[in-house]
């Protein structure tokens, strides 16, 4: 996550965060869609601790070099990250022709990105069944810090944590796919780059989208999910952020598809317009937001390590990242298949 905030922007989301009002609607097809529904079990099971660990453990090893934007290291990751989705047999968007969205290195320079060299989104693909026009995107920053006076920055949980997961959900939803249940509308897993130095590889796409913004229906942003902070040591729980900034539905179906799975304690502290962290506007998912899609942003808090060399794979707890993966697969799971796109009905 992006530890420094200079505000850039103003924008008129920030609402009252309370707890969303019910809506049957939203609820009851949530309910219909996950509950029950041998397709969506299947597949959620695929979600496991122990691949999670065995692809953090290449993510996050030394050999990445704490994958700083445009690094060698950094592209080493994105070599094991595009293997993985061909080895899946998820390809990716066709107008893009290749897994590789470049994000140039005069684009950040503009930005405030210094020296940085060109770096590269990665996207995979999945095309829906019914409603392919129509885009659910899963989000996920791959770059970290990289080398500091000769130690490097693993950046395990951040974002290798979100990384992973967002490569387990591909996975799992291939898995639907192969059986016949692939999803209704489109999935793209798109893991930005440059996010440590300015949300630039999120904005890059937002300016120059391979699919029109106006049919992205949602972006479910993770970033850091693999660990718990001091206030919340030891429980099973989940900072869920801006879900309801932007759609009065959003919220409600994530809180009815955690309820259905793992049942996560869901924590908006971050929610709060006045809160001092600013965390709405400091992760990829903003550039979704400033452009009016809906957003929620799932995030594990402010631990030790954030930011520190000793942000590494043995201090992930597993069991729980595998949790939360399962919870925004579930979320997405229900977006992609309900019969309407969720509403845009708040500024």
């Amino acid at each position: 996550m992006k530890k420094l905030f200079i505000p850039l922007f103003s924008i008129g989301v920030l609402i009252s965060c309370g707890t969303a009002k019910t809506s049957s609607d939203a609820a009851s097809q949530t309910s219909s869609n996950v509950k029950g529904d041998k397709a969506f079990l299947s597949a959620y099971k695929e979600i496991s601790a122990d691949d999670l660990k065995k692809n953090l453990y290449v993510i996050a090893s030394d050999e990445m070099e704490g994958r700083d934007t445009g690094s060698p290291g950094q592209k080493k990751a994105g070599v094991y990250m595009v293997n993985y989705y061909k080895n899946l047999g998820i390809s990716f968007p066709k107008a893009l022709g290749s897994y590789y969205q470049k994000v140039p290195a005069d684009f950040m320079k503009k930005r405030g990105g210094g020296n940085l060299p060109d770096s590269e989104n990665i996207l995979a693909f999945i095309e829906g069944s019914e409603k392919p026009e129509e885009i659910v995107v899963i989000s996920g920053h791959y770059d970290h810090v990289g080398v500091r006076n000769g130690v490097v920055y693993n950046g395990a949980d951040d974002d290798g944590s979100g990384t992973v997961a967002v490569m387990e959900i591909a996975k799992a939803f291939q898995s639907a796919k192969k059986a016949g249940k692939g999803p209704k509308r489109s999935i793209l897993f798109l893991h930005v780059t440059g996010e440590e130095h300015g949300l630039f590889g999120s904005e890059y796409y937002t300016d120059n989208p391979v699919f029109p913004l106006a049919n992205t229906v949602v972006d479910l942003n993770i970033d850091m999910i693999g660990r718990d902070d001091p206030e919340n040591r030891g429980k099973q729980y989940v900072y869920v952020i801006g879900s309801e900034m932007l759609s009065s539905q959003l919220k409600i179906i994530n809180e009815a598809a955690n309820k259905k799975t793992n049942n996560l304690e869901l924590n908006y502290k971050y929610d709060d317009p006045s809160d001092p962290e600013r965390l709405y506007y400091r992760s990829d998912h903003y550039n979704f937001a400033k452009n009016n899609i809906p957003v929620a942003f799932f995030f594990d808090g402010i631990h030790e390590d954030y930011h520190k060399p000793t942000d590494d794979v043995e201090k992930i707890d597993y069991n729980l990242l595998a949790k939360r993966a399962q919870l925004v697969f579930a979320t997405a799971w229900e977006l992609a298949n309900r019969t309407e796109r969720i509403v845009v009905d708040k500024k």
